[in-house]
Formats: C-alpha cells, structure tokens, sequence
C-alpha cells in the first residue's frame, strides 16, 4: 500500500514526461478469450519500457456491464473479470514499477453505469439516502425533457425513469447517468474511491471528462450555436449545434479540482484532467492547471482534429502558454476516441510512415507533457471495418457518416507470423487489420528506419536535452508551410524546424547550425536546407 509519499519519489517526475496510454482490449490477451488483459499489459510493459517513457496510462479496467466499454463503472474497486483480478493488477503495479514505470489509471467520476448500487439507490425514491446523487429533475409541463441539452452519443441528455417518474441526466449513453457533484456527499464518495487506488500504489490519475462534474444548477437550456459547417461532425450530430454553457465547465469545478488536488497531494501522485471543451478548451485547461492547487496538467483535443499546419501549434500552444502560463499542458495527436493521426492527416500529402515519424518528432519537441497512444508507435493507419464488425455505439449510432471509434481500437499487433498478430491465440474482438500486420513490433525492431526505431530516437532526444522536456518555447517562423521554433533552458538552446510543404525550402535560422549541432534530421544534407516534409532539431 502507498499511504505516503515513498523517498526516493521524484515528486516533479510528471513535468516533462512521456506518457504511453494502453488501451487494455486492445493491448495484449493472455487467456485466449479474444479481449485484451491486466496480465496480457504486465507481458508487454518491456516493450513500452523499450520506448523510453516515464509512465502508462491505462484505460478503465473496472468492473462493467461494458455499453461504453469500461467507460460506464458498476464497481470503482473490483476488476471485470475479463480483464483479470485485483491481484493482477497489484502484479501490473509491481512488475511497472520494477521497470521504474509510473501507472496512471483512468478514473471516470462524471458519471457511472445504471448498473453501479448508487443508482440503483437512487431511481428507487425520490427520498431515499441517495435521491439527490444523480441529476434528476421533473418534466416540463408538457412531459419533455427538462430543457435542450444533448447526449454526445445522439439524442437529448434526458432519459425519463418509470420509477421514479422524473427524468435523469445523462451526458453520454443513457445507461451512463451523471452524478450529482453539487451534493457534497458525492464528491466524498468519489474521492475515497480514488484513495481506494491511491493506496494501492498507483501514480496517478487521468481524469475522465474532468470537466463534465458539475451542470447549472437551474437547469438552463443552452444557447444555439449560430453557424454550423455543412459536412462536418457538428452537421452530423446535433450535439454541435449548441453552445455547451450550461452543462459542463461551470464554476463549482474549480473548487473541487482543489479538493481532489489536496487528496493526491497526501500521497504524492498527480492528474491528468481531460477538456474537451469546444471554442473554451484552452481557457478551461488555463483555469484548471493554474496556481499549482488545481490539475497537474489538462489533456486536450486540441491537436485531434483534422487541422495539421504550423497555425495549428502556434494557436494551441502559444495560446496555452499566454493564458497559463505557469501551467503544464499534456498534447497527444491520437487516442482512443479518434482516427489514427496518420490516416486523419494523411491529406498533408506525407506517406503514413513518413507522416509518423515527422509527427513524433514534432510532438516530442513541443513544450508540456505528451501523450502517446498503442499502435501509434508501430504507425498503425486506422482500420477499415463493416458495420457488421462494429461494436461501438457511437458509430452504430451515426453510421455511416460517422464510423465510430473502433477502427483506432483494433488490437496490436507484435508478430505477424502468428494468429492475430500475437495478440490473441482466440477470436479477437475487433479484428486485426490485415494491413497491420507488415507493422508489427517485431519486423520493426532491426529497421534502424522504421516508426517504432524512430519513436524510440525521439523520446531519447527528448529525455538527453532538458530544454526539449522542460524548458521554455519561442515561436521564430511560422509560415502556411514552415514552423521553427526554439527551445531553452539554463542557457541551452535547441532550435526545432520542420516543412510541412512537398517542396524544399531554406531556413535562415539553421545556417550557422554545424553539422556537430544536429541532433535529429529526416535527411543529411545544407543545415539550411529542409527537405520535402523536412525536419531538423540542432543545439544552438
């Protein structure tokens, strides 16, 4: 058990690091069922290990009836048994530890599964002890919902119950309904099933929909969005054609991340809070990481869309910086929850490997912590799937406009002489792209030039120059083809430039670079000179 902070813990461990986010279905089975495990993840952490990263975020593991699959906890303290025991997990802990691995887990406290004892409580009554634990309200007077707001998943928020003849609050699936945080007694029940996790050892805890807690008190409808592009998501799902101002990022969040903040403090471990937050995400990122009593860091969808320009980096973290600016950002380009970066940015015209290896490079000279997902590091394009493969309901939902999140799922793929990839010696649960399989770990290992080698250079450059992990960023060119930026730190220097174009140009920053300052370069050649979706990083 971990009831304080061990000595030898470097409590800043966390600024400047490289997290690796396991998406467990996904990542390793070790019984054969097809679904990936908690002791498949332990088999596997050499390889994460092999990367060089500070630390593994794991997706839900938690015990589940699996509608979002993990993301909707019936018990916060039990492990589904499809993925293993408590004992496994202990093990995972362990045997990371002993690789000097930090484990964040992914705590979702927004809301729970209908199926979790609190809410069967609750729709029992409208006077029992935890009437008042989820979000309920009447109808209006015509038997509608309470107002406008929506359910990311499609549909209205509002889901009505025969029991209790009201209707409950529910920002995602239906069987997903929202915890009431305005009652002090659930915030207390949510933190002490984190200390429950606390104690167990982890690092750390990434923060499901951190910004989703608390709703309006007064249940006000939100206001419409005034313009919505045609061909868009937002023109597919509703849930984009309002301005989100009453349902989530209310004020009440501030206090309570520093109530949670104060919990973690006890033992020395750190958060991750996610925003998704539309036009307000890099202020509401500001506002929770700020001041050091509040998130360690927020984790965004800023760089998950299909934008990808030097415009895009200068906005994003230029604009975090200049609102927060003794604030620490986490950046990602692919989750679970969107298409693989390389098939979403495949229009930049790099082919997908190139595209990959340019994209770590990039990724890991940005300032802040980053965040990098299973697969991405093999450069795993998205798989293609039938509707009749899908098991995701957001894609079953707005198929085929929208195809879901299962095609970023699919399993990894560590061997492409055996079944599955090596993933599973059963029936995996989503099928292994066939297109997969040239990419698995091991063909990639002895390729001095594949992704997986050239994700591993990049992390080490990261973690052997200090200015790169945790030193200050200026931006010093940024065209709609070119971005160059420095890095520094107690005197050091790192200069980072990189061509998005399909055609060579010449950086005048890089001129007086010598060949000996070069650091990392997609090709040799003129210091000066970048190459056709070029990059270049050099000590200055």
């Amino acid at each position: 058990m971990n009831s304080a902070i061990p000595p030898e813990k470097d409590s800043d461990w966390w600024i400047g690091a490289v997290i690796y986010q396991i998406y467990p279905r996904s990542f390793q089975d070790s019984n054969g069922d097809g679904i990936g495990d908690l002791n498949g993840i332990t088999s596997r952490l050499a390889h994460v290990k092999s990367l060089g990263v500070d630390a593994i975020w794991i997706s839900p593991f938690f015990q589940s009836p699996m509608a979002d699959f993990g993301y909707d906890v019936a018990n916060y303290r039990a492990v589904d048994p499809m993925f293993g025991t408590l004992a496994d997990f202990d093990a995972l802990i362990a045997e990371a530890h002993r690789l000097d691995l930090n484990v964040i887990i992914d705590m979702v406290i927004s809301h729970t599964s209908d199926q979790h004892k609190w809410f069967r409580q609750s729709r029992s009554s409208r006077d029992n002890p935890k009437a008042d634990w989820y979000v309920w309200a009447d109808a209006a007077p015509d038997g509608t919902a309470p107002n406008n707001w929506l359910a990311i998943f499609g549909g209205p928020a509002w889901e009505w119950d025969t029991t209790r003849c009201q209707y409950y609050m529910h920002n995602f699936l239906a069987s997903q309904p929202d915890l009431n945080f305005h009652h002090e007694d659930v915030q207390e029940a949510v933190l002490d099933e984190m200390r429950f996790w606390l104690e167990r050892g982890v690092d750390g805890v990434r923060l499901d929909t951190a910004n989703y807690y608390f709703c309006d008190r007064q249940l006000r409808s939100n206001p419409p969005r005034e313009q919505v592009e045609q061909n868009t998501f937002s023109s597919v799902n509703p849930y984009g054609r309002q301005y989100h101002v009453h349902d989530k990022s209310q004020p009440q969040n501030i206090v309570f991340m520093q109530r949670l903040r104060a919990v973690l403090d006890e033992y020395g471990d750190i958060s991750v809070g996610e925003v998704g937050d539309e036009d307000r995400s890099l202020a509401t990122m500001a506002a929770y990481s700020s001041g050091g009593d509040k998130l360690h860091m927020c984790y965004t969808f800023e760089m998950l869309g299909r934008q990808f320009d030097p415009a895009l980096f200068v906005e994003k973290v230029g604009g975090f910086i200049a609102a927060c600016p003794d604030g620490w950002p986490c950046w990602a380009f692919s989750n679970h929850d969107v298409e693989r970066h390389v098939t979403r940015w495949s229009g930049a015209g790099m082919p997908p490997d190139h595209l990959a290896r340019f994209a770590i490079n990039l990724l890991s000279a940005l300032r802040g912590q980053i965040c990098l997902y299973n697969g991405e590091e093999l450069g795993l394009t998205e798989a293609a799937l039938c509707f009749e493969d899908l098991q995701d309901p957001y894609g079953i939902r707005f198929w085929p406009k929208f195809k879901g999140r299962d095609g970023c799922r699919t399993p990894m793929v560590w061997d492409s002489g055996e079944h599955a990839g090596g993933f599973t010696t059963g029936k995996p649960w989503l099928p292994v792209s066939p297109s997969h399989l040239a990419q698995a770990a091991e063909a990639q290992e002895a390729d001095e030039r594949s992704v997986l080698n050239a994700y591993r250079g990049a992390i080490r450059l990261r973690k052997d120059h200090p200015a790169i992990a945790r030193g200050a960023i200026t931006f010093i060119e940024a065209s709609d083809t070119v971005l160059v930026f420095e890095r520094e730190l107690s005197g050091q220097r790192i200069l980072c430039a990189f061509n998005f174009a399909e055609t060579a140009c010449e950086i005048d920053a890089l001129a007086a670079v010598p060949d000996a300052g070069i650091l990392s370069s997609s090709a040799a050649g003129s210091p000066a000179l970048l190459g056709p979706f070029g990059w270049r990083i050099a000590a200055v």
